[in-house]
């Protein structure tokens, strides 16, 4: 490949905060932020998470800290992003990996399982993209991504809350894009399909009937695993997608190209 557009892709020299960096998605995210030359920060709420997740990230000359904040608090989220600011002097790449999931059916949510859910996936990204843009505006230039969900295309029982959680960012997505293209800053949904991780290891692949159900829908015929997020990250982080903003980009294993939904 040209030397040139090779370096479309390096992030030396550029912050990144990942908020939900110590499960499992955020942290292999937050390693090829990393591996591409940029310094990480990991946001978290478990400080033994938060170290385990800071040793996976680690790469050669560049840092790598971790804060701890809970970004389904307002003020907190703008804390955190000063505070990342204040140790890397500059924020240039922010990911909105920080989420949650109640699983109930509707007629069992109650409004705490309601809030807790919105709190931390709508409006923990609402308020960080906020005082992320604030810092970009004066740096002239910025990429923010929101990680998004199948569940905001198709209807899956048990997850209204996140499901309409993540419907809203990727509207959220749009808006954001177009209010903040004049000042270079682009914002784009990154949107994994039916992943395994941590928190989808007991509902989903562990129960038999759900795994051969989920299977059965995938063209691929297998799960998504989160490092098969980090070739569309690098794209959306890095300055090869200069003009490609307020779009969804679909990592699903091909589900939504198939007719079974």
């Amino acid at each position: 490949m040209d030397e040139s557009l090779c370096h479309l892709f390096d992030l030396g020299g550029r912050a990144a905060l990942v908020t939900g960096g110590s499960g499992d998605i955020g942290r292999t995210l937050g390693r090829a932020l990393a591996a591409a030359g940029a310094d990480v920060a990991l946001n978290g709420t478990s400080p033994e998470r938060l170290d385990s997740a800071r040793r996976f990230v680690a790469q050669p000359g560049v840092r790598v800290e971790t804060f701890r904040a809970d970004v389904a608090d307002p003020e907190e989220a703008r804390r955190l992003v000063e505070a990342v600011c204040e140790a890397f002097g500059r924020l240039d790449i922010l990911v909105n990996c920080a989420g949650i999931n109640i699983r109930k059916p509707i007629l069992e949510v109650t409004p705490e399982d309601y809030e807790a859910v919105m709190g931390v996936n709508l409006r923990g990204a609402y308020f960080a993209s906020q005082a992320a843009a604030r810092v970009m505006i004066r740096q002239g230039r910025g990429k923010i991504i929101h990680i998004g969900s199948l569940s905001a295309e198709i209807g899956l029982p048990e997850i209204s809350v996140y499901g309409i959680a993540k419907a809203g960012l990727q509207q959220l997505t749009r808006i954001m894009a177009v209010e903040w293209a004049p000042y270079n800053i682009q914002v784009n949904c990154l949107a994994p399909g039916f992943f395994r991780t941590r928190l989808t290891e007991g509902p989903l692949w562990g129960n038999e009937r759900r795994r051969r159900w989920l299977e059965s829908r995938i063209p691929m015929g297998r799960p998504g695993q989160p490092e098969e997020l980090v070739g569309a990250l690098l794209l959306l982080a890095s300055d090869a997608s200069s003009y490609i903003t307020g779009q969804t980009i679909w990592v699903d294993g091909g589900v939504l190209a198939g007719s079974e939904w």
